[in-house]
Parts: C-alpha cells; structure tokens; sequence
C-alpha cells in the first residue's frame, strides 16, 4: 500500500478518495464504465484507496485472485448499476487475514439468518464487486464471517479458484443434482472449458459418478478426459446413455440437448446462461417423464468450508489455466472475452 498526505489534492482527486487525514492507495482492477460491445474499454488498472473496514467486517492481503464471467458481466453492464461506478471487480481471493491467517475469502455477503440458514437465500443478499469493493485488488475488505482457513497443501493460486466457480459446482454436483451420495450416478456437463465445467467434471468423477462432456472444441473434449471425464462428445450429439443429472451453465446453446439427455426423472441443474437465458421449453417433455428444473447460485459460507476440506482430503486440485501479475490483468481479461480459457485465470499479489 501506498499513502499520501491532505495538501497532495491532485492524487487525492485523481484516486477519487474521500477528504481524509491519509489515504491509502493500492493496485486494484476496477470497471469505470461498461459496454455491453467492448467490455474491455471500461477496464481500469491502477490505484484505488483502500475499502472502507465497517463495523464487524476485517481485511485481507490478497495473495492470489481468479477471474470469472461476473466480471466480464459487470464490464457490460449486466448486473452492475452505473451510479455504483468505479468498482473494483473480482469475487475470488486467498491470501493472509489482519490476524496473519491463511483464508479463502468467501464472496456472498448475505445474512444466513435472514434467509434460513443459508445466505444465498437473502433477498439482499450480492457479491463481493457488487455493492462492495472486489478481490481483484491488493487488500480487500469482508465481513469476518466470511473467511475460510486455507489447506496448507493447496496454494494461494489453486485456493483462489474455490470460492466462486468450484463452490458453484460443488453445490450443483453434491446438494443438487440428486446423484448418490456413495457415487454411482451418471452426470453430464455442458461446455468442457470453462471454471464451473471443469470443476464439476474434477468433483463428479471425485464422488464416483460417470463423467460425460460437451464441447465445440477438440482439444477441450480432449482435456476433459485427461482430467477425468468418462467420454466427451460434440455438442448436440445422441448420448450413449440417458443420464441422472446435467451441469448447465451454457443456456439457450444447450439446454435442448440437455433436456433429450435426461432419464425419466432426472434433473438439470442450472447456474448460468452464458449463450443466452431464454431457451426453448419442452413443457411436454417435462412433465410427461417427471424432469426437474433445478437453479443453483454459489454456496454458503460453510459450503465452502467444506470444499476445501475435501479437496484437501482427496487430494483434487483446481485447473490453473493462467497465471499472471495483477498487474498484467487486461491480458487475462482479454483471454476470457475470447473464450479461450480452459480451467482458472488466476492474477497474484
């Protein structure tokens, strides 16, 4: 971190701080304006003043922070107000606490007794690069609820990936798909590249289900059997099985195919719509062999407790497409707008 002192007022106005004693500036990432065409255009990287501490909340020194589609979404202007403009961005972060503990930081900022136990369910609940500064920045600020104890045997790059897109998968694949719990089922995920699609191959085939994939992509079908899926298949294309469960993440691209995959009383569970969010309804199919239709947002705080004790345990590890400084972020971010990403983006501190 850097600070400067009252009578430097042009930094001050520059960094857009608050009238203070001192500020304190540190690298951060942040959108300071959006385009839904070019959402590269907004991206800022540069000094921020530190997040405001409120009352009950703490601070972390990011060690190592990965990337998702949240961003590039708050780049074009979905999800993002613009009257909350700069915001740093960034969901997902490890690094060391104010009391010099390794954590994962968790993203959801929600009261778990508003909505039953589990704060995905608070109607005011959002993530970090929401409505409160990101993790794409040196130090971030959460409540302290919100900080998980690292595994000594995962590093800050591979704990990075566990918050948003593992935790994502882990309640799809253990706590929604219905699949048994001793193993057995059979799962089908759509799209072989992305965060949550590698991690929901990794953890089905870590439970003991079966493992099939879809990709437009060779090389991706062929990464996702080195990985652990079980066969990878062209998007579209006849399954040589009906499945219990499908990861859908991809949308209207998809989710015909995800519907003719399913066994009688199977079930998609949905957490995105990257190729868009209205797709055709087989209602017949629906209801004629008893589907479900299962939404899925992130996890819970111990959730993601949980996850990081059994990768610690099993011994999977996240797939690391890329590692670069913060400081190199537009590169990372250039490759997630291109779609060419197989695993995490990760950024170090």
């Amino acid at each position: 971190m850097r600070k400067y002192g009252r009578v430097d007022r042009s930094v001050r106005s520059r960094a857009s701080c608050r009238p203070r004693l001192y500020c304190w500036l540190v690298l951060a990432v942040a959108v300071v304006s959006q385009n839904a065409d070019d959402p590269l255009s907004g991206l800022y990287v540069g000094e921020r003043p530190v997040p405001d501490v409120p009352d009950g909340w703490t601070t972390v020194s990011v060690r190592a922070a990965t990337l998702n589609h949240h961003d590039l979404f708050s780049l074009r202007g979905v999800g993002l107000p613009a009257d909350r403009l700069p915001m740093i961005l960034g969901c997902d972060a490890a690094g060391v606490s104010a009391d010099g503990e390794e954590v994962i930081v968790h993203a959801v900022i929600g009261d778990p007794a508003t909505g039953n136990g589990d704060e995905t369910l608070d109607p005011r609940r959002s993530l970090l690069s929401e409505r409160y500064p990101g993790t794409l920045a040196e130090t971030v600020a959460v409540p302290r609820r919100n900080l998980v104890p690292k595994p000594a045997a995962l590093s800050f790059e591979e704990a990075a990936c566990l918050p948003t897109a593992w935790l994502t998968a882990y309640r799809m694949v253990v706590r929604r798909a219905g699949l048994p719990a001793a193993g057995g089922g059979t799962l089908l995920v759509q799209g072989a590249g992305g965060g949550v699609s590698t991690a929901a191959i990794i953890l089905g085939k870590a439970a003991g289900h079966t493992v099939l994939v879809t990709s437009r992509d060779a090389t991706k079908r062929e990464r996702a059997i080195k990985i652990g899926a079980d066969e990878a298949f062209e998007p579209g294309v006849r399954l040589p099985v009906k499945v219990d469960a499908v990861i859908e993440t991809v949308g209207t691209a998809t989710w015909e195919h995800s519907m003719r995959a399913l066994r009688p009383g199977g079930r998609i569970v949905c957490s995105g719509a990257t190729s868009g969010a209205n797709p055709p309804a087989d209602l017949n199919r629906l209801f004629f062999l008893q589907l479900s239709v299962i939404g899925s947002t992130m996890g819970t705080r111990d959730e993601l407790a949980e996850l990081a004790a059994f990768a610690d345990r099993v011994g999977v590890r996240p797939i690391v497409d890329d590692v670069r400084p913060l400081a190199d972020a537009r590169a990372s971010f250039a490759k997630l707008a291109h779609g060419k990403v197989f695993g995490k983006l990760v950024l170090t501190v």
